[in-house]
């Protein structure tokens, strides 16, 4: 049950590096499509301050688990369904929440949810961390993230690499400022927002 992405030992290290910088030393993590649960096994046990709780769709569950038995952090949740396409039970306030290469795979309903919930779940200045690739306005679109885009929109018409400003526009729509965007390897960012409010 136990599934493997090579994609998330590349990235890992790279990502934990802003993680370290940009999450509270202590609190709740809800991290959002957690995949094979690779990262939140890594994180977890890179972040012992930090509750992480994983979340994906029903199928996914099992590798998440089991990651988590084998990495034994007692930091790290069992995992939660969490359909960004679906009706969502919103889970208990957090002060961070993380989705990794989600973006760009998910049909853009799922994206303005996935700002719906981080809205209604994250503490007042909560940060809510999104990596994976983007196309800006006023940057060359680098060619490697050209061709992902038609593989992606090969596969699925609905998915493909989001244009920043329309990012930025949607959380800026529902309550958050921007924290930071920084330069990531293999034409990837990491962006992070901060949650509006007293």
């Amino acid at each position: 049950m136990k599934s493997f992405a090579e994609a998330c030992e590349r990235n890992r290290d790279p990502i934990l590096a802003v993680l370290r910088e940009v999450l509270p030393q202590s609190g709740q993590v809800l991290e959002i499509a957690s995949g094979t649960g690779q990262h939140a096994a890594y994180f977890s046990g890179a972040l012992p301050g930090i509750r992480w709780q994983p979340s994906d769709l029903e199928g996914s569950l099992p590798s998440i688990e089991a990651w988590r038995e084998d990495s034994d952090a007692p930091n790290l949740s069992p995992p939660i369904v969490i359909n960004l396409l679906g009706d969502i039970a919103p889970p208990d306030q957090v002060d961070a929440e993380v989705c990794i290469n989600t973006v760009h795979i998910v049909a853009w309903q799922g994206v303005e949810s996935l700002f719906r919930l981080a809205s209604m779940t994250l503490k007042p200045h909560g940060l809510l961390y999104l990596y994976g690739p983007y196309r800006y306005r006023d940057r060359v679109f680098e060619p490697s993230n050209e061709a992902f885009d038609r593989w992606l929109k090969a596969q699925d018409p609905m998915s493909g690499i989001r244009d920043y400003e329309a990012i930025e526009t949607l959380a800026e729509s529902t309550g958050f400022s921007l924290g930071g965007d920084k330069a990531m390897p293999a034409n990837n960012r990491s962006l992070w927002w901060i949650r509006n409010g007293e």
